[in-house]
């Protein structure tokens, strides 16, 4: 890791009206039958699990027992992508899965995961959660030495650089994921197969997005949250840990190295915050609890006299909850969701994005009429919806409108797999607190602080990854990449990116 090259992938610039909310790239699962059982369905229902994690696309490679891996892979939500019928082609007891969110410029279905290589082993899949920082110097790299892509994903070119290092190790699988770690820098949870049975699984040196395992008499299973485990009646065990690798043979046999002689784990921190199902447990903890105290823990920070709280759906109500039971004051859902719109169509102007958050929220007037109005979400990412938000609030009448955001002023991007703008989008990058308040027309606004953050996670500060709320990133690459950015400033940030990256990453393409 810290790659010193500043060839960079750049954040994802997204097109959705949903500006409240962040998103994240992808979610990735892995399963071996230890009794020679098809595993298509249990893929099928894990990526069902973690659909939250990526709706554009779906994937899966399973090994047949034999000689070859097939591979479906389709856009759109895992129920459009697969049907009874491309699963039961997909048979075999051992296969690895794959739900996306892109950055722009993601293609087709050209750039879903998993990836196929024809050899070693006769054959060999990768798919992965997370973000590499220094693609375009390793696939330019890559590139000079004759290699072809066929995508523009991270997933591809992990593959490739795999396949590389076990060709020069002698087909060493942990030698060769060694290599891969000092070549890659970024986020990566990894799931991969071989023609031969072997399932691979292994997590970069600062384990930032999240992996978890589990196993019964039946099936050993790896995802990236807890909930795809407990969908298939699998028993959690635990996380996988910074730069630690796993093989498993098809005979169940499990080796493991710890392939950093010092790791550092620094986990995302909006995992907890926002990405993760509040039914997943990581790292030992239960995400609705860590949201729940962040919501009490912003009530003591962050008080206020009110009449009732009300959370932004979904993801917001653990901590509306834990701020009403700290605060006295009785919480209300004074907004409900529609789940059955679109969520990334485009809104040209800011009142066209009022009309898509009316089409996605209702304010609840009966509840809201005459209130002194504690309103709790997340995050503020730019800033553009929010101010929509309390307008409706407004509309159905409170009196008043207090925004708490369980999370700390979001003032810089992320380069490790986080659907975050550059600088220049951020509204707590460029604006104050009062300045946001003002632009978004609530009563108050206050967030909850770095130390609340922490403490409601139940980590030490220096295990979380909080380059987004600290501009303090986990490798060098990322205060590299962040300094640049900072140095060219205003709207000069994509055209950065763009002179960057030789690699065509931002634009995308295709074979």
């Amino acid at each position: 890791m810290g790659n010193k090259n500043t060839t960079i992938k750049p954040p994802a610039l997204s097109s959705s009206f949903d500006d409240h909310a962040l998103h994240e790239e992808c979610g990735v699962a892995g399963i071996l039958s230890f009794k020679k059982q098809d595993v298509a369905q249990l893929l099928y229902r894990a990526l069902i699990a973690l659909q939250h994690r990526g709706q554009d696309a779906a994937g899966m490679a399973v090994w047949n027992g034999k000689k070859k891996i097939n591979l479906h892979k389709g856009l759109g939500l895992v129920s459009d992508a697969f049907d009874e019928k491309k699963l039961a082609s997909l048979n075999g007891p051992l296969g690895i899965a794959h739900v996306r969110y892109p950055t722009i410029g993601a293609g087709g279905v050209e750039d879903a995961q998993p990836f196929v290589e024809k050899e070693p082993f006769g054959g060999i899949a990768l798919a992965h959660n997370g973000n590499i920082a220094n693609y375009g110097t390793v696939r330019s790299r890559l590139e000079s030495g004759g290699h072809a892509f066929c995508s523009t994903c991270d997933a591809d070119l992990m593959l490739a650089v795999l396949v590389k290092h076990l060709n020069a190790s002698g087909l060493d699988i942990f030698k060769a994921i060694s290599l891969s770690m000092d070549e890659l820098d970024g986020s990566y949870s990894v799931c991969a197969i071989t023609a031969g049975g072997e399932l691979i699984v292994y997590r970069d040196p600062h384990a930032i997005r999240p992996l978890v395992w589990g196993k019964n008499d039946d099936f050993i299973m790896f995802a990236s949250e807890s909930t795809a485990l407990d969908i298939n009646d699998i028993p959690l065990a635990g996380d996988i840990g910074a730069g630690e690798a796993l093989v498993i043979s098809s005979d169940g046999k499990i080796t493991k190295r710890q392939l950093i002689a010092k790791p550092q784990p620094r986990h995302c921190m909006f995992e907890y915050v926002y990405f993760s199902r509040p039914d997943s447990v990581a790292q030992g903890r239960l995400i609705y609890n860590v949201r729940k105290e962040l919501g009490r823990r912003l009530a003591k920070t962050a008080p206020v006299h009110a009449d009732i709280v009300v959370a932004v759906p979904d993801t917001s109500r653990p901590a509306a909850e834990g701020y009403s039971q700290a605060s006295g004051i009785p919480m209300e859902e004074g907004l409900m969701k529609n789940r059955y719109v679109g969520r990334t169509f485009i809104m040209a102007n800011q009142a066209l994005r009022s009309t898509a958050v009316k089409l996605k929220l209702n304010a609840v007037k009966p509840l809201l009429a005459g209130k002194r109005v504690v309103l709790i979400d997340d995050s503020i990412v730019r800033g553009t919806t929010s101010g929509p938000i309390i307008k409706l609030l407004r509309d159905a009448g409170a009196k008043e409108i207090h925004l708490r955001i369980a999370c700390p002023p979001t003032i810089a991007p992320c380069f490790y797999g986080v659907d975050l703008p550059t600088f220049t989008e951020l509204a707590a990058a460029n604006k104050s607190v009062e300045e946001i308040r003002k632009m978004i027309g609530a009563d108050s606004l206050a967030y909850a602080t770095i130390d609340d953050l922490v403490g409601a996670i139940g980590m030490k500060k220096e295990d979380l990854c909080l380059g987004c709320v600290t501009g303090q990133y986990p490798t060098q690459l990322g205060n590299d990449i962040a300094a640049m950015l900072k140095k060219h400033g205003s709207d000069a940030d994509v055209r950065v990116w763009e002179k960057a990256h030789p690699a065509g990453k931002l634009r995308g393409g295709s074979c």
